[in-house]
This record gives C-alpha cells, sequence and structure tokens, in this order.
C-alpha cells in the first residue's frame, strides 16, 4: 500500500532493527489453506497484508493456490489495481458517503451490508456506465458489520431488482462467524444456520448465481461444513491460526543491534519510574525499539529476545523508542544482533508468545510495526508443507 509522502522506511542494509518477511513460507501458508478449502481461496491482505506488506503478500498468495484478494479498505482495493493486480478483489468496509465511482470503474468488488450502501454504490456504477459488483453482506451473531436479519429481505429484493436491470451484478454473499477460533462453541452453529437462512432469502430473491462465503481462517481450517464457495483467509497467510489446531509458518522475523551494554550493581533502577529494579549484579543491553516500532508497551517487563542463542528477559517500562535487556553473564557487546521474535526455529520468542506477554493477539503484534523498521524481503522458492495438528507437534520427541 502506498504510504505518505511523509513517511522515510530506512534502507535494509542500514544499521538498526529490521523485519525480516518470509514469502516462502506465506506461499507454503496459502498452499496448505487452499488444499484445507472446499472452495476457492480469498486471500485477505488487509492491514498492509497484515504487517507483511499488501503487494508481497497479495502476489504470492495468488501464485500460489488463491484466486482472489479481499481487503476492508478502497484504498487497499486501489492499491491492488494501480499495482497491475487484475484478479478479483473485494472491498467490505466503507460507509455509503465513499465515492465508489474509482472502484466501480476498476472492477473492484464491493460489498454492501445497507440499502443506504447499495444505493450509493448503484448510483456509482450509474456515473461510470458500467454494473457494479456486489456483495451483499449479512450480519450472522457480531451485531457488527452486515445487514441485520430484519433488513436483509428488503436488502435482496432491492438488489435483485438492479441486477435483472444490469445496473449492477450481485456476485456473493458473505457473512462471518463470531466464535471459529473456538471449534465446537455453539455460536458458530447459530451463525452457520443464520447464514444458510440469509443465503435461502437471497436465493428466494432470484440471486441464484451469487458465491456464498462465510469462513475465515479458523473455520477454514477446522469447520468444513462453513466453507460453500469460497474461504477468505487473512491471518493464516502470515502464520497465524486463531484456532490454535494446525501448524503453519510464520512468516515475520524481527531482529535488532545493542546499542550500548553496561555492567550494574544490585538496587539499579531501570527504564522510567523506576518499575524494575535489579536484584544482582547484571549486564543490560540496550536495543533501540520500542513501542513507536511496534514493541506493545503491555508487554514491559515480561518480554524476552533471544541473544547468542539465550532468553533474555525485558526489563522496565518499554519506550518510544528503546528496550532494556537484562543480559546477565552473556559476553555481549554493542552491535551484536538481537532476534527479538520470529518463527522459534532458533529458540527464539514468537508472535504468539509476546501476544501473551502484551495480553493481546497475534495479529495486534504483527500489524504494529512502524515505518522506521526496515524490511527484507525474502523470496518464495515454492517448497511443499504438509499439515501438522497441534498434537502432531506436541508428541514429537
Amino acid at each position: 500500500m502506498t504510504e505518505p509522502a511523509h513517511v522515510v522506511r530506512p534502507e535494509p542494509s542500514l544499521p538498526g532493527p529490521r523485519l525480516e518477511i518470509d514469502l516462502e513460507a506465506i506461499a507454503d501458508n496459502t498452499r496448505l489453506l487452499a488444499d484445507r478449502a472446499r472452495g476457492s481461496l480469498m486471500a485477505v491482505v488487509k492491514a498492509d497484508g497484515f504487517g507483511h506488506g499488501l503487494l508481497d503478500v497479495a502476489t504470492t498468495a495468488l501464485t500460489h493456490g488463491a484466486t482472489s484478494l479481499g481487503v476492508t479498505s478502497l484504498g487497499e482495493a486501489m492499491a491492488l489495481r494501480s499495482a497491475g493486480i487484475a484478479a478479483p478483489v473485494l472491498s467490505w468496509l466503507s460507509p455509503p458517503t465513499a465515492d465508489f465511482r474509482p472502484a466501480v470503474a476498476a472492477g473492484v468488488e464491493l460489498a454492501a451490508p445497507s440499502l443506504e450502501h447499495l444505493r450509493a454504490i448503484r448510483a456509482a456504477a450509474d456515473a461510470v456506465g458500467r454494473p457494479a459488483l456486489v456483495h451483499l453482506h449479512a450480519d450472522t451473531g457480531l451485531a457488527r458489520d452486515g445487514a441485520s436479519p430484519d433488513a436483509w429481505q428488503q436488502l435482496c429484493q432491492a438488489a435483485a431488482v438492479d441486477h435483472g436491470r444490469g445496473r449492477l451484478r450481485v456476485v456473493g454473499l458473505m457473512g462471518h462467524l463470531a466464535c471459529a477460533d473456538r471449534p465446537g462453541d455453539p455460536a458458530n452453529a447459530v451463525g452457520r444456520e443464520a447464514f444458510a437462512r440469509f443465503v435461502a432469502t437471497a436465493r428466494a430473491a432470484g440471486l441464484d448465481e451469487a458465491r456464498c462465503h462465510l469462513a475465515a481462517t479458523a473455520a477454514t481450517l477446522t469447520d468444513p461444513s462453513s466453507h460453500h464457495d469460497l474461504c477468505r483467509v487473512g491471518a493464516g497467510l502470515v502464520g497465524i491460526d486463531p484456532s490454535g489446531t494446525t501448524m503453519l509458518r510464520s512468516a515475520m522475523t524481527l531482529r535488532a543491534p545493542l546499542v550500548s551494554v553496561r555492567s550494574v550493581p544490585a538496587g539499579t533502577g531501570v527504564g522510567y519510574g523506576h518499575t524494575h529494579v535489579t536484584e544482582r549484579r547484571t549486564s543490560l543491553g540496550l536495543l533501540p525499539v520500542g513501542y513507536a516500532d511496534g514493541i506493545p508497551r503491555s508487554s514491559s517487563g515480561r518480554g524476552e529476545v533471544l541473544v547468542h542463542g539465550r532468553r533474555c528477559r525485558t526489563l522496565g517500562l518499554v519506550s518510544m523508542d528503546q528496550t532494556v535487556v537484562d543480559l546477565g553473564d552473556l559476553p555481549a557487546r554493542p552491535g551484536d544482533t538481537v532476534t527479538v521474535m520470529g518463527p522459534g526455529d532458533d529458540g527464539e520468542p514468537t508472535v504468539t508468545e509476546w501476544a501473551a506477554w502484551s495480553q493481546s493477539l497475534p495479529h495486534d503484534v504483527v500489524t504494529g510495526f512502524g515505518p522506521r523498521v526496515a524490511r527484507t524481503i525474502h523470496a518464495a522458492r515454492s517448497p511443499r508443507l504438509r499439515a501438522v495438528s497441534a498434537l502432531d507437534v506436541r508428541s514429537r520427541p
């Protein structure tokens, strides 16, 4: 996605923190998810591809099993089109006051969760002189986006009239499950049943060709009965399984150099407010990365990093630009590279661990890295990945 003109992202060759994005992992995850999906696969690349790069994630997913893309904002959709991506793109979160004309002209598919949205999209289509491609969005139990059961029939009937007159084409019917990250939760059955009623109403209105989609990453991995014609997966592309049932490959690694190393005696207060006071003589390392860069401040005093193969705890409050690490007796020196988080293959903390330390979600962690962090992109080499269950992983010697 195009960044504001005032944002300066440093070159990866310069010293400082850097994110390494493994497109090979994204390719493997996409293949695995496409194999699990009973229908086709929509790669959701919202929020700058879940913090991994909009265009990099989109192109990797499309070449490894996905057939379409999903975003929330019109800006993301237009950025994909501007980059030359011709695959189907769905955008589903805009106010009815948005200017839909550029998106309609570019063939972007648009969600309509209300009559107001439908009318605005239809007006844009009339202005552009081509039919809009529309997905009717139903609220299947989140009280969030999507039409309520009371409004759905009228929305379907109005859309069917416009569809019949060629002013727009209803190409999709969509919903979302509230508790798919908890397989077996009764709310999921309620959501599936609600979606079935929504679909039946749409079919009765004559919308027979619209493709249905309900499942996101967790349901794609655990609930085949929710798959329908396509599955929308986003977090799973970058290695996050909200259901905790499948071993996906994490695609992000954060490294940073030690800026300084100092020995301190017992009783030394660390950072703002002296929220930590050392209990023994130790060495403290300073990392040039803080909450402005994506280290959650709520992880203060709980986070860990990997230094010379050993886990070291962070101390005191995470500052805007700095994080202090307890090096103990490690022979670390300024300039040494520290792995803050990664796939965990070498013992480094994972995104999931950082989410737990910050009492948040992995999604929150990976989308939080700021523009000061340089990026290195590793291209996909297209290896195969076997689906591995969490039980398989726990049972390994």
